[in-house]
């Protein structure tokens, strides 16, 4: 007798009479080379019809449960039960099993928010405000891209739609001056994607690579996955110490900020820009220039970028995150001729290509002079925000505090005179138990120098009267924990009941 379980309605019959025969099997109840009931007798003992029935049989006979044979009723042909393997075994097998890239991956530190509950004020950097975002111009432009005649939809070129890089081509030279030939140009899925096929194509287990001290995170993390060893070279107001660089010799590769140092916020001097290559051509290794930020930039113009004073050295980095979404995962890079084949062939295996449609989409923002206009607009806002902010913290905090990296980009960053480097994990996480996100900035050194507690503030997520009401909050908890005018060290007091809203 078949043991039909009732399920939900949303499961239909064939299904539930395959899994009830399916669990029977492997629990033994049948055992190979017994006879399951005829379609015909088990349609008529659990009140179906016979098709039904012979459906479910079909299911388990592609599977390689059941078999059949002319004049005889199916019977078990595989019970498909795992053979016993106890814990330890499983986790070896599993030990056994993880690439030398996957261990280096996991023993990363990730300090990242995603999946956790949205704060009410969360001044993480990265995030764009949703209310920016052009949803009437990205809705017609991808609505267009859809309607757009194709005989058939097919694998694109790794390298990007043409249609996008030829509207790149002529963005990257108004924007930032940048000549280039329509080959040089990949489109990839985010900076993230640019920076980890830099590490595929160009670094080897064992390399040095240079990079940035504080550097970002999710750079220097591809590099210590593929099997680099990283070389920290210092960063102060102006960019990178270029008299700190290692002696030339077995580096493959060097990650530089170099118009908006992140976090920092320093540009690297023109003298500085010099040596840097200089040091290259010695070296013979590229330059990453991660140009991650470029289009915000409040007191002069942009600050041209390394790219053209490369030589043919530097891989030059861009991306619509800050301006359009980090959710598009839309970036470029532009690439020196030898490296082309290389990447496209890295691409291609790593993921075919990114989103046509997509791209398709920004290709004809750009070519209309909606994204550059969306640009501007952007800019107005974030200099508002920007300006909001600075003047909301002075407010709050007076000399208690000392703001950095404020002249361009999307973040600043604050340090704590009165709060050790020691506390600043735990004075995060008492903001965050009030909803409150602020973001050290210590876990970007790989030697911090600084005895102040230090945290990253990003403001573009959030309208000017949010911004006031966030670091309202962030300074009530500033006083709580005994903030404003003597030093915070030792244990911090533990919340017993929310603080008592205090005007700034």
């Amino acid at each position: 007798m078949v043991q039909y379980k009732e399920g939900s309605r949303r499961t239909g019959a064939t299904r539930r009479i395959y899994h009830s025969l399916l669990t029977q099997i492997e629990a033994g109840v049948y055992g190979v080379g017994d006879a399951l009931p005829s379609s015909r007798a088990l349609a008529e003992e659990l009140g179906v019809s016979r098709t039904t029935v012979t459906a479910a049989f079909d299911q388990l006979i592609s599977e390689g449960y059941v078999r059949v044979q002319q004049g005889r009723k199916a019977s078990v042909a595989s019970a498909g039960r795992p053979s016993q393997v106890n814990q330890h075994d499983r986790s070896a097998i599993a030990a056994r099993q993880l690439s030398a890239y996957a261990t280096r991956a996991m023993a990363l530190p990730s300090n990242s928010t995603a999946g956790r509950q949205p704060l009410k004020f969360d001044f993480r950097y990265g995030d764009v405000a949703a209310a920016d975002f052009p949803k009437a111009s990205w809705r017609k432009a991808l609505n267009t891209a859809f309607l757009i005649h194709r005989d058939r939809l097919g694998y694109d070129d790794p390298a990007g739609s043409r249609s996008l890089r030829e509207a790149l081509q002529g963005y990257v030279w108004r924007s930032r001056g940048i000549s280039c030939d329509l080959d040089q140009i990949m489109v990839v899925n985010g900076s993230q994607q640019a920076l980890d096929l830099c590490a595929r194509v160009l670094v080897n287990p064992g390399d040095r690579v240079v990079v940035e001290d504080p550097c970002y995170a999710m750079a220097k993390n591809v590099m210590l996955a593929v099997g680099a060893d990283t070389v920290a070279v210092p960063c102060g107001a102006h960019g990178m110490d270029t008299t700190k660089l290692p002696e030339a010799g077995d580096i493959a590769v060097a990650y530089v900020t170099p118009s908006h140092q992140f976090p920092l916020g320093g540009v690297l001097p023109a003298a500085h820009r010099q040596a840097l290559m200089e040091w290259a051509a010695s070296a013979n290794a590229y330059v990453i220039e991660d140009d991650y930020d470029s289009e915000y930039r409040y007191d002069v113009g942009p600050i041209p970028t390394l790219y053209l004073s490369g030589h043919g050295r530097v891989i030059y980095v861009g991306t619509v995150s800050k301006t359009l979404s980090p959710t598009l995962r839309l970036g470029y890079i532009v690439l020196p001729h030898p490296l082309v084949d290389a990447f496209i062939h890295c691409k291609r295996i790593a993921d075919r290509h990114t989103s046509t449609f997509e791209q398709e989409a920004l290709a004809a923002l750009i070519e209309t002079g909606a994204y550059e206009r969306h640009v501007r607009r952007m800019r107005r806002l974030n200099a508002e925000r920007r300006a909001a902010f600075l003047a909301l913290m002075t407010r709050a905090f007076a000399d208690d505090i000392e703001i950095v990296g404020t002249t361009a980009g999307l973040h600043v960053v604050v340090w704590f005179n009165t709060i050790c480097s020691r506390d600043e994990e735990r004075f995060s996480e008492a903001a965050r138990s009030h909803d409150i996100g602020i973001y050290p900035v210590t876990r970007l050194f790989s030697s911090p120098t600084d005895e102040r507690a230090g945290y990253i503030f990003g403001y573009a997520s959030m309208s000017v009267d949010q911004l006031a009401k966030g670091v309202e909050e962030l300074h009530c908890v500033y006083l709580d924990l005994g903030g404003s005018g003597r030093t915070i060290t030792g244990s911090l007091p533990i919340w017993r009941a929310p603080i008592r809203t205090k005007k700034v």
